[in-house]
């Protein structure tokens, strides 16, 4: 999958998390989160492994965290993905 456009997905509600996407020659990941210390690697790790899954190389990806549980991560970040391929 390329990312074509900007495009993003998601809430700040508790619980929830912001992920936007933007065509990029590389990847880079940006986390923003009142729970970095404790958990900004493993936010990293699943965005990584959907990153994978949907066989993106390069994108810009800032993920802005209230808290989402892994399948809210996942959900997300696919989303703004698809949306961001079309």
């Amino acid at each position: 999958m390329k990312i074509k456009n900007k495009a993003q997905c998601g809430s700040l509600e508790s619980s929830d998390l912001m992920v936007f996407v933007e065509p990029a020659d590389s990847l880079k990941i940006e986390i923003e989160s009142s729970v970095k210390k404790q958990y900004g690697k493993s936010i990293e790790r699943t965005v990584k492994e959907e990153l994978e899954r949907a066989g993106v190389k390069s994108v810009y990806i800032k993920i802005q965290d209230a808290g989402a549980l892994d399948p809210t991560i996942r959900a997300r970040v696919s989303t703004a993905l698809k949306r961001g391929s079309k």
